[in-house]
């Protein structure tokens, strides 16, 4: 909850979400497959934003993004497909259309945003970018376990969001700060403050003891999945210690189901 309005930050990583529009003239109708629904829903979504009728569609989809984990791969396959789809059209969407798009399929994390961005995942009321973030990467902890987004976000947390803002404001300052100076400390400090906060929104059992091993290792911090499982232990780009921290984890946190040691980037969408 920030300024009243709730919100989150994104942090995107290297790996990506790759879609492909084929559009014919037909009787409508989208060819998608089975598993990606709601990309389905965006690129007739698309059509109909864009006034076209008529048209009937194939959509090839490849991401590596696991899903169910809170790491944005519904919100990266559905941003992908809309833009994929204005492409197909010889348009180009601007990515506060593609957000507004995105968002009325479902809760949508802000990846389609450029650099690293504060956004309304519910409304789209806050969408603003705070700049490219410092070289960092992340090590990406998997303890197992799904969360649904629609579900997460069908519950009234606002009471309780309400009493957290002030840490959740000092937390969200600490970052854009940490952006603005190019100061990853400032950004790790921020992340924590946040994880550490939304235990009681989202609680997750593995936090103390990542905690307890970001300091061992010299993390900057942690963060966490705002709808999802993950946790993540956060360094500066060249400090070689992020490759042994995964290997640390690998070997002492009880329950650990995987682990991705990504760079941290802008966020945003392309042509491919």
């Amino acid at each position: 909850m920030l300024g009243g309005t709730l919100c989150m930050v994104t942090c995107p990583i290297d790996m990506h979400s790759v879609a492909s529009v084929e559009l014919s003239p037909g009787n409508g109708g989208i060819d998608a497959p089975a598993d990606s629904p709601k990309a389905r829903q965006a690129v007739q979504a698309t059509l109909d934003f864009l006034g076209e009728t008529g048209l009937q569609g194939r959509l090839d989809l490849d991401s590596a993004l696991p899903r169910g984990k809170g790491m944005a791969s519904s919100s990266a396959d559905v941003s992908a497909a809309i833009y994929a789809t204005a492409l197909a059209l010889g348009r180009e969407l601007p990515s506060d259309s593609v957000a507004d798009l995105a968002l009325s399929i479902e809760p949508s994390d802000g990846v389609m945003l450029p650099g690293i961005a504060v956004f309304d995942h519910l409304e789209g009321r806050v969408s603003r970018s705070l700049g490219a973030p410092p070289p960092m990467r992340v090590v990406i902890l998997d303890f197992g376990g799904t969360v649904d987004t629609r579900d997460f976000n069908s519950v009234d947390r606002e009471d309780l969001l309400s009493r957290l803002q002030p840490r959740m404001e000092e937390a969200a300052s600490l970052i854009e700060d940490g952006i603005l100076r190019g100061d990853p400390l400032r950004i790790g400090r921020g992340s924590t403050i946040s994880a550490v906060a939304n235990q009681q929104v989202l609680f997750n059992p593995n936090l103390d003891a990542v905690l307890d091993l970001s300091i061992r290792v010299g993390a900057l911090g942690v963060n966490v999945a705002h709808s999802g499982t993950v946790i993540g232990l956060l360094f500066p780009d060249q400090h070689d210690m992020a490759g042994k921290a995964a290997a640390i984890a690998r070997r002492e946190l009880p329950g650990l189901k995987s682990v991705l040691h990504r760079r941290i980037i802008g966020g945003g969408v392309s042509r491919g």
